[in-house]
């Protein structure tokens, strides 16, 4: 007979950490019986009324298997790890999504480098190595921005994928928004609505993105028959203040009739500073000057008046396709290729 078990007495058997033994013991079976039910071993000749007591012993006592010992003897966790800046939340939710449709949970591990410009090789190492001591089946590692990254050579240790990153090494596969078609589709945009001189607000003109994103403006411009004016080219270093100073730049270096009828503003902060400098000068957006950001930051972008159309970083969508690049490598399959590329959406708003 199965013991009866008070509140009192499960609370405290919870607190001491409950073997299989105590299981066993309390079912009134051998502890080989309770492994063979905890573990669905198809072929244990056990009844399904033994099968029942151990199951209301595990209830009564709050039995739970230990998972590290679990995994070292499996060799797997159903663990992934993530190393992030902590607010790259839609890269986390995209990844935790597709991790739980796969069965697997994500632990994550904060770190400034995943973000900060001059970052902390230190706090790297040590979140990498605490995940690593977790038996993480692989690992994830995500940027806030594109860019290369040096991973610490003890991600290598299991596989591992880059999210909206690239290994600067060249070894370790990577997923990154395809920016050069972001920046043709914003371009192709304001072609459609009529405009032919268009001005470009750039990032720091040596990142992936500020390349990629002016290379698919060249594009799209060459097939219509147009060439981007340099002049009219003018960096704003991602901020709201160089995007207001840039746009006075462009604005103010033309006569009206020569005047651009569009800007394309390569992330919605320097947007926001270009909506100031068009309406001091009087100017309305879109009547005057159609404005088209990227990156979607909706705090910016669904809250300027007139609301901005902007291209939307896909950081939900990478986030699930480095989980399902990383389930392929750890089951040894071959991925498609050493760097995805995954397209960014425009998103219709007023500014056009």
């Amino acid at each position: 007979m199965a013991k009866t078990t008070t509140p009192n007495q499960a609370g405290a058997a919870r607190q001491r950490g409950v073997t299989m033994n105590d299981v066993a013991k309390h079912a009134g079976v051998s502890r080989t019986a309770v492994s063979f039910v905890l573990s669905n071993r198809e072929n244990a000749s056990i009844s399904e009324e033994t099968r029942t007591r151990i199951n209301e012993a595990v209830q009564a006592l709050g039995y739970r298997p230990n998972a590290g010992a679990r995994a070292l003897a499996s060799q797997r966790s159903d663990w992934y790890g993530i190393v992030t800046a902590p607010f790259a939340v839609d890269i986390i939710k995209g990844a935790q999504d597709q991790a739980w449709l796969d069965r697997k949970f994500l632990l994550i591990a904060p770190s400034d480098q995943a973000d900060a410009v001059g970052p902390n090789q230190g706090l790297e190492d040590a979140a990498t190595e605490k995940l690593l001591e977790q038996r993480v089946e692989g690992l994830l590692y995500a940027a806030t921005f594109h860019r290369g990254v040096h991973v610490p050579e003890s991600a290598k240790e299991v596989p591992t994928v880059l999210i909206n990153c690239f290994d600067a090494d060249g070894k370790l596969p990577s997923i990154v928004p395809d920016e050069r078609a972001g920046g043709r589709i914003a371009v192709e945009r304001l072609l459609q609505a009529g405009h032919r001189r268009i001005g470009v607000i750039n990032l720091d003109p040596a990142i992936p993105a500020a390349i990629g994103r002016l290379e698919g403006a060249r594009e799209a411009l060459a097939d219509a028959g147009l060439e981007l004016d340099p002049e009219l080219v003018v960096p704003g270093y991602a901020t709201a203040d160089g995007g207001y100073e840039a746009a006075c730049r462009i604005l103010d270096r033309y006569p009206q009739e020569d005047r651009p009828t569009a800007l394309f503003c390569l992330n919605d902060r320097m947007a926001m500073g270009a909506y100031d400098a068009i309406k001091e000068r009087g100017l309305t957006i879109p009547g005057d000057i159609a404005v088209i950001g990227f990156d979607n930051q909706e705090l910016i972008a669904a809250y300027l008046r007139p609301k901005l159309t902007t291209v939307a970083l896909p950081f939900e969508k990478m986030g699930a396709l480095g989980v399902q690049t990383l389930a392929a490598l750890t089951a040894g399959q071959p991925i498609i290729a050493d760097q995805q590329l995954v397209g960014c959406p425009l998103l219709e708003r007023s500014s056009v």
